[in-house]
């Protein structure tokens, strides 16, 4: 594995234009690589068992000290990500920094050989490549066609303070291109949260009351802005998280108003707004089928599961541990569509059956906060993120905090599995 790698930087060459084409082209094919997937017999997760750790990475986080002059106490994880391909998963850190890791090869073949990783030791092995961000990072996410047999389409987004959406390389870390907007002083505006749509040809995101979506093949200033107060009845404060469904052409967001609306994407005509959490929303997420919707907030303890073709009622609630925190705790649905995880400040996993909403079972993940769960695309891996902001004097972080291994840590976990007829 190749060993850190800190990307400075570089501006976008005169190659964006055939950049472009070949993201294109791999839309194209994307089609094909789902008929393909069609075929492929996805594995089903069983959960009669707690998973394996495979692979465990703590060191490089707890050493890494936040831009600025913070101590390396106040660093801690915020989120990780699996990409499309499945080839690797993202970090986010409170150090402004994102890391690359890619799965290895025994992981592909013979995962059940692979000893279980140890907690408390050195890290499985090193990033093979590390972002960083001038800024804290609001949101991030991969471009949903990604591929790593094509380069081009290699890529994630990211978003952070007081500067545009960053295209970063996702192979050499370096800047790809940006995506600018404006307020009304002419000033950079930084988005709160950001997406692509699914064929990767938009990139949304999300400001106080208001989507912005550029076109992904024409990096710049130009943009499309809509309004979400149509009506006076969307949201009415920062959108905090985007989600796409999968068939029907509709995109949810999430607002800090504790609101949740639903769009036409071809239009952005209103279509359900949705009360009921008790928090800010922090993340809202379609289900497989597209008809459910799942969100989330922050001080709010229950997942509500949204049935979009009859919104009058929650169908059902899914608890976790959050009641006490503004922190940000992903939740995520298997490949197969029929169970969804979610983290929380208790350290643990709990996993949840989406036909009625019931518990199912749940592992404990770490020592302190699980903010980050995401699944494999197609393989009986997932992988969590923990951690969460520590209170103290000064003095206390001058020296690094003694953090046991299970605390502000990385994880991939492997669930036993059979193979769907």
């Amino acid at each position: 594995m190749a060993a850190v790698e800190e990307a400075a930087p570089v501006p976008p060459d005169g190659g964006a234009e055939s950049e472009a084409a070949e993201m294109d082209a791999a839309a194209v094919t994307e089609g094909e690589e789902r008929e393909a997937a069609a075929e492929y017999s996805w594995p089903q997760l069983r959960f009669d068992g707690p998973p394996r750790r495979l692979y465990h990475f703590a060191r490089q986080f707890s050493s890494a000290a936040p831009a600025g002059g913070r101590g390396s106490g106040e660093s801690f994880l915020k989120g990780v990500k699996w990409s499309p391909d499945g080839s690797s998963f993202l970090t986010s850190s409170e150090d402004n920094s994102l890391r690359l890791f890619y799965l290895p090869e025994d992981a592909y073949s013979g995962a059940e050989h692979v000893a279980e990783a140890a907690v408390g030791g050195e890290d499985s092995y090193g990033a093979f490549l590390q972002v960083n961000e001038g800024e804290p990072v609001y949101d991030f996410c991969w471009y949903p066609c990604m591929s790593l047999s094509d380069p081009a389409t290699c890529v994630f987004a990211t978003t952070n303070r007081d500067h545009p959406i960053h295209l970063w390389d996702a192979t050499s870390g370096e800047l790809r291109c940006t995506y600018r907007a404006y307020d009304a002083m002419d000033e950079i505006a930084a988005a709160l949260s950001i997406s692509f749509n699914s064929t990767g040809s938009k990139l949304f995101a999300g400001y106080n009351k208001a989507i912005r979506v550029f076109d992904v093949h024409r990096p710049g200033r130009d943009f499309e802005q809509y309004s979400l107060l149509k009506g006076g009845e969307g949201p009415t404060g920062i959108i905090s998280s985007i989600s796409f469904s999968p068939h029907n052409g509709m995109l949810a967001v999430g607002s800090y108003s504790q609101t949740t609306a639903v769009y036409a994407e071809s239009n952005m005509e209103p279509l359900y707004v949705l009360h009921g959490q008790l928090g800010g929303v922090t993340q809202v997420l379609f289900s497989k089928d597209g008809n459910y919707l799942y969100t989330g907030g922050r001080k709010d303890p229950y997942i509500l599961c949204w049935d979009i073709r009859n919104t009058v009622d929650v169908v059902y609630k899914l608890y976790r541990a959050a009641d006490t925190t503004n922190q940000r705790i992903y939740f995520d649905i298997e490949p197969c569509g029929r169970h969804l995880a979610t983290g929380g400040q208790d350290g643990m996993v709990h996993v949840y059956d989406l036909q009625g909403g019931q518990w199912v079972t749940g592992f404990q993940a770490a020592a302190d906060t699980v903010n980050g769960f995401s699944f494999h695309p197609y393989l009986p891996f997932a992988v969590t993120s923990s951690g969460h902001r520590r209170f103290g004097m000064q003095d206390e972080f001058e020296d690094e905090l003694n953090l046991g291994g299970d605390e502000n840590c990385c994880s991939v976990w492997m669930f036993s599995s059979s193979q769907e007829a």
